[in-house]
């Protein structure tokens, strides 16, 4: 594994549990956890830069974006594989180091580019048995910053 310099998330199943909550009015809820904001701020402020991929068109995703300051979002995605490699283009990063966290099979194609593939516990069996990290937690419940605190030991340890 190369030094990670940038993580593209998964949004539903990653940042979230992948429920979604329809309101009366239509109105669609999601829920996220502050232990995956607190890492991705922490992260954020070692130089680490996020990007968004989602299969999902959600203004629920812009919100989460502009509260992390996440300028770097693909919503309604269905190759999140050439997603990646637009992400990682636009930044003049090399794939190696890029980190993609997935959780099911849509995912896969973006796994297989990433130097360091990684899926929540509650992934599907297919993507737990490609990637290179499992969390021990699920998806929406701390599993982005058990990663994160993952990536950032492994560069805390390179430079010793």
């Amino acid at each position: 594994m190369e030094d990670i310099k940038a993580v593209a998330l998964d949004v539903d199943g990653v940042l979230t549990d992948g429920t979604f909550i329809w309101g009366p009015n239509g109105e669609e809820y999601k829920q996220f956890s502050f232990s995956d904001v607190m890492g991705i701020s922490l992260a954020s402020k070692a130089g680490i830069i996020f990007a968004l991929i989602s299969g999902e068109d959600n203004s629920l995703i812009d919100r989460f974006a502009e509260k992390m300051k996440i300028a770097d979002t693909y919503k309604g995605t269905k190759d999140k594989a050439a997603a990646l490699t637009s992400f990682a283009k636009k930044n003049k990063i090399v794939l190696n180091q890029i980190c993609f966290m997935g959780d099911d099979v849509n995912d896969i194609g973006a796994l297989e580019l990433a130097g360091l593939s990684a899926a929540p516990a509650n992934a599907h069996e297919s993507v737990k048995r490609k990637v290179k990290f499992v969390t021990t937690k699920a998806g929406g419940n701390g599993a982005v910053r058990e990663l994160i605190d993952f990536i950032l030991a492994k560069k805390v340890l390179g430079k010793k």
